[in-house]
């Protein structure tokens, strides 16, 4: 029988938490739980899971925190749930290092839902065994793209992202020289299942160029902004 995937739910409000596991348990989830920052943290960095819910406002630690945490040694995708609806805190989220953000009070269907879809994508882009005539990998000067490995690395350094900053970097890579307005890439980055604002992209775009530009300069500057547009991914002619 295959192993069941597993989710780190860290909430402090027991109604919430055990109505979350109820639902994910039910759609053949494995559920572990954690009632505050602390703890959530501590099973975080020791398993490693397959998603994580995340609580903002948490005891202890807070979720940005706990985000930021986890994000120092794991890119495990990562739902985060809060009472706050304001851009603020989405921003704050999202630059802490979350995939996607709900705001309370939600259906828990909801919260299934963006599950599913969130390790939907992440599967599709894991690897697959293939021939070197069919490998799937991007490589230009300062950036090396391996879609089978799922693997992001420059100057023979791996870079490690997150679901969403992986897959918007390739999609980027893949259309080079093609610009890209907020609309477009979320519907084609975040389908269906994120359900934000733009702010969301520009929050992504600027954590991605952070990541390059510690090992690559020259990598981080093929993302290009297009003012009044959007992004691109651009190669200078040699």
């Amino acid at each position: 029988m295959e192993d069941k995937q597993s989710i780190l739910i860290i909430e402090d409000e027991d109604r919430i938490r055990r109505l979350l596991t109820m639902y994910l348990e039910r759609d053949g989830f494995k559920i572990d739980e954690a009632n505050n920052g602390f703890d959530g943290l501590e099973l975080a960095k020791e398993h490693d899971y397959q998603l994580i819910i995340l609580d903002l406002m948490l005891p202890g630690i807070d979720g940005i925190e706990v985000c930021k945490g986890i994000r120092e040694v794991k890119a495990t995708p990562i739902i985060m749930l809060t009472a706050k609806g304001e851009e603020a805190n989405r921003i704050e989220g999202f630059e802490a290092g979350a995939d996607d953000y709900v705001v309370k009070p939600f259906s828990p269907r909801e919260v299934v839902l963006r599950v599913k879809a969130l390790l939907r994508r992440v599967v599709s882009d894991a690897p697959i065994a293939q021939d070197n005539k069919t490998k799937n990998i991007l490589e230009f000067e300062h950036l090396i793209i391996d879609n089978d490995a799922h693997r992001v690395s420059s100057n023979s350094v791996d870079i490690t992202l997150t679901p969403k900053e992986y897959e918007l970097l390739f999609f980027l890579a893949s259309n080079q020289d093609k610009v890209f307005d907020r609309e477009q890439l979320l519907k084609e980055v975040w389908k269906y299942e994120f359900f934000g604002d733009l702010r969301t992209v520009d929050t992504h775009i600027k954590r991605l160029r952070e990541k390059l530009s510690k090992v690559s300069q020259e990598a981080a500057q093929m993302i290009v902004t297009v003012w009044g547009v959007g992004y691109k991914f651009e190669v200078e002619d040699l």
